[in-house]
Protein backbone atom coordinates (compact mmCIF):
# COMPACT_ATOMS: atom_id res chain seq x y z
CA UNK A 1 0.00 0.00 0.00
CA UNK A 2 1.18 3.52 -0.74
CA UNK A 3 2.20 5.92 1.99
CA UNK A 4 -0.12 8.74 3.04
CA UNK A 5 0.70 11.97 4.86
CA UNK A 6 -1.31 12.55 8.01
CA UNK A 7 -2.61 15.84 9.37
CA UNK A 8 0.51 15.98 11.56
CA UNK A 9 2.32 17.42 8.49
CA UNK A 10 3.95 20.81 9.13
CA UNK A 11 4.55 21.51 5.42
CA UNK A 12 8.32 21.66 5.77
CA UNK A 13 8.95 19.84 2.48
CA UNK A 14 11.61 17.48 3.83
CA UNK A 15 9.74 14.47 2.48
CA UNK A 16 9.36 15.81 -1.05
CA UNK A 17 13.09 16.27 -1.43
CA UNK A 18 13.76 12.65 -0.47
CA UNK A 19 11.18 10.95 -2.71
CA UNK A 20 13.06 9.12 -5.52
CA UNK A 21 9.99 9.04 -7.81
CA UNK A 22 8.72 12.58 -7.10
CA UNK A 23 5.38 11.28 -5.80
CA UNK A 24 5.07 14.03 -3.17
CA UNK A 25 3.74 17.50 -3.84
CA UNK A 26 2.52 20.45 -1.83
CA UNK A 27 -1.20 20.22 -1.23
CA UNK A 28 -3.71 22.43 0.53
CA UNK A 29 -2.25 22.86 4.02
CA UNK A 30 -0.03 19.77 3.89
CA UNK A 31 1.99 17.69 1.47
CA UNK A 32 0.31 14.83 -0.38
CA UNK A 33 1.54 11.58 -1.92
CA UNK A 34 0.35 10.33 -5.30
CA UNK A 35 -0.59 6.72 -4.52
CA UNK A 36 -0.18 5.69 -8.17
CA UNK A 37 3.44 6.86 -8.20
CA UNK A 38 4.54 5.88 -4.66
CA UNK A 39 6.89 2.87 -4.56
CA UNK A 40 6.57 2.43 -0.77
CA UNK A 41 10.29 2.93 -0.15
CA UNK A 42 9.83 4.82 3.14
CA UNK A 43 12.32 7.60 2.32
CA UNK A 44 9.66 10.20 3.11
CA UNK A 45 8.97 8.72 6.54
CA UNK A 46 12.68 8.64 7.36
CA UNK A 47 13.08 12.32 6.42
CA UNK A 48 10.02 13.68 8.22
CA UNK A 49 10.68 15.43 11.56
CA UNK A 50 7.11 14.83 12.80
CA UNK A 51 6.48 11.30 11.46
CA UNK A 52 3.60 12.44 9.23
CA UNK A 53 4.05 9.91 6.37
CA UNK A 54 2.53 6.55 7.29
CA UNK A 55 2.15 3.29 5.41
CA UNK A 56 -1.51 3.01 4.48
Amino acid sequence: MAYIITDDCISCGACAGECPVEAISEGDGKYVINADTCIECGACADACPVDAPKAE
